[in-house]
């Protein structure tokens, strides 16, 4: 018989070898101010008009025969850019149709996906002439901030001026930017690692293995690129599972019910459920534990909050607060 073995290398995880970003995203006054415009307009009372005006919202067709485009929308006058395109629309009346280039359009070029219909392809830079059948013209008289729009809100009594608002839509708005930064903290804290974690694999076996493992023999070449492309997923697979090994950071089953069961009181009170029973939660999670898809899905949520709290207690981190548009910028760019 012949063996052909290839050993786990050797080697040692430092996570404070090289220090990373962890962002602190904050909603500045400007994302507050805006998010509290768009709550009075989303609530506000719609009047119907007969002439396009700077503060309007247009209901219409845009037609284009050159990509047998048609598609009815409805889209306010503040997203318009460019000069000639408002010229052309403020004024124009209910069942008037207005003929517009596409280029320059919008503030977003997204923005020809969304009103337009083309794809996020063609969105991007899309130079043609559309025109735009006007059906209906509206104005938004937006609604007050007093108790009435507080209580449909947060329900009565929750907020009781246009200050706790704010301070209700800023920790709302951190508390979701806490779950981008925290991914984008992961990402970083792996790439690092994999960068700063020096050891050999063993590349030949490695190889050899993925050409004759799938259900086709793959040639020489073609292992070699797939050996190629899943190199570094391939190190941060010994990396964890020697940071998990050394640091307790396993998923019990007691921990996986746990979860199910916060996870499910979650889902049923979003639903109004606010006092489902114990045997109500029990005979859900004994459903959950029986479907290996779920069981699998769960592990993985449970595994990676393992790996972002130890990363968080004890990788080598420099905070940076910053705004949510900044964050973007600097984060993905």
């Amino acid at each position: 018989f012949e063996f052909d073995l290839g050993l786990a290398p050797e080697f040692a995880v430092d996570v404070t070898k090289k220090a990373i970003i962890q962002y602190k995203v904050v909603a500045d006054m400007k994302m507050i101010d805006n998010q509290v415009k768009s709550i009075r307009k989303q609530y506000g009372k719609l009047i119907s008009k007969d002439t396009v005006t700077k503060n309007d919202e247009i209901t219409g067709t845009f037609v284009s025969d050159e990509r047998e485009l048609s598609n009815k929308t409805t889209f306010a006058i503040e997203v318009i850019k460019g000069k000639k395109q408002l010229s052309a629309i403020i004024g124009a009346m209910v069942g008037d149709t207005v003929v517009l280039k596409t280029k320059g359009l919008f503030k977003d070029d997204h923005d020809n996906e969304k009103y337009l219909g083309v794809s996020h392809e063609d969105a991007h830079g899309l130079d043609i002439e559309v025109s735009i059948k006007i059906k209906e013209v509206n104005t938004r008289e937006m609604a007050e901030l007093d108790q009435d729009l507080f209580d449909k809100l947060f329900g009565e009594g929750v907020i009781t001026s246009e200050e706790q608002l704010k301070e209700r839509i800023k920790a709302d708005a951190e508390k979701q930017f806490e779950q981008q930064s925290d991914q984008k903290l992961l990402n970083d804290v792996v790439e690092s690692l994999i960068e700063n974690t020096k050891f050999d694999l063993p590349s030949d076996f490695l190889r050899r293995w993925i050409q004759i493992s799938g259900e086709k023999e793959m040639t020489e070449e073609e292992a070699k690129e797939e050996f190629d492309r899943s190199e570094k997923g391939l190190r941060y697979q010994l990396i964890e599972g020697k940071l998990r090994a050394e640091n307790n950071l396993q998923v019990t089953f007691e921990e996986l019910k746990d979860h199910s069961k916060n996870m499910i009181k979650t889902q049923m009170a979003q639903f109004g459920q606010m006092n489902p029973t114990e045997e109500e939660v029990e005979a859900i999670v004994a459903r959950i534990m029986g479907n290996e898809e779920e069981v699998k899905r769960l592990s993985e949520q449970l595994n990676t909050n393992k790996m972002l709290i130890f990363f968080k207690e004890n990788a080598k981190l420099k905070t940076k607060e910053i705004t949510y548009e900044k964050f973007m910028k600097e984060a993905y760019a």
